[in-house]
This record gives structure tokens, sequence and C-alpha cells, in this order.
């Protein structure tokens, strides 16, 4: 490094908030918005002692995966066998709409939505172990394990 080069500007406070000011209005505008992805609520029936999941397969559109996925975990999430029929979902047990929104978000906060970009442009690596499955994320390249279910 060359010490003959360097220059030393000293500013009083109002030049520095010029200064800074200008920086700030030539700079590109920041959007505050989020994301438009918004995770579609469950809707369901109960019919005697099953419900049904009528929009399974408008979920698995939004989360990119394949509807007996999602039916493998709500399987292990609730213990109870699950039936993917005529585009339902079909769970044996009562299960209130509450319940299963909370578990569906949890899917998607775990299996879709990136951890570091908050994207849900994802998809389910399964791997050499038995156990896990690496999510890779699409839209910033990052890729880490998630329990399998």
């Amino acid at each position: 490094m060359n010490i003959e080069n360097i220059c030393v500007v000293i500013l009083t406070d109002e030049e520095y908030l010029k200064l800074l000011d200008r920086a700030f209005s030539k700079a590109p505008e920041l959007s505050a918005e989020k994301s438009d992805f918004v995770i579609p609520p469950v809707e369901s029936m109960i019919q005697g002692n099953r419900t049904t999941i009528r929009n399974i397969m408008q979920i698995s559109d939004k989360a990119r995966r394949e509807p007996d996925t999602i039916a493998k975990y709500l399987s292990k999430e609730l213990s109870v066998p699950v039936n993917y029929e005529e585009q339902r979902l079909i769970l044996n047990g009562r299960f209130s709409n509450e319940d299963l929104n909370r578990i569906i978000r949890r899917y998607f906060e775990v299996y879709v939505i990136c951890r570091e970009c908050h994207k849900p442009d994802t998809h389910l690596e399964s791997g050499s172990n038995r156990g896990m499955f690496t999510l890779v994320c699409e839209a910033c390249g990052a890729h880490y394990g998630v329990k399998s279910y």
C-alpha cells in the first residue's frame, strides 16, 4: 500500500448528511412487499369418523410435491391411515381445520420453504442416508438436510 496516494477528507456533519442523502437518492428502491406465496387453507369436511381434505391437489400444486408425499406426512403426523382417491385425501379420524392447517403449515415450513431465502422454489432429494432428505433451493442454491417422514 502506497501512503502517498491516500487522501483524507474531513467533512462536517452537514456535508456528510448531504452526501448520504445524495447516495440514498441514487440507490434503487427496495421493495418492502412480501412474496405473494400463500399456503392454501385446508378445505375439509367430517363424515362420521373420517375427515376428507377436498383441496389436496391445490395444496400439493402449491408445494410442488406429489399428493401422496403430503399424504404420507399427514399419516405420520396424525398417526392414522390415509387414502388418496378421486383427488381427495381421506383421513381415518376426526380432525378440525385448525389442526390440519397447522400441520400443513409445518410441512411447508420444513419441507417446502427455503430457510435461507424463504422462497418456496425447492425440491427434495433422497440421498444415501435413509433417514434424511436433502432440500435443494432452486432460487438461491442452498441445500441442507431435513428429516424424512
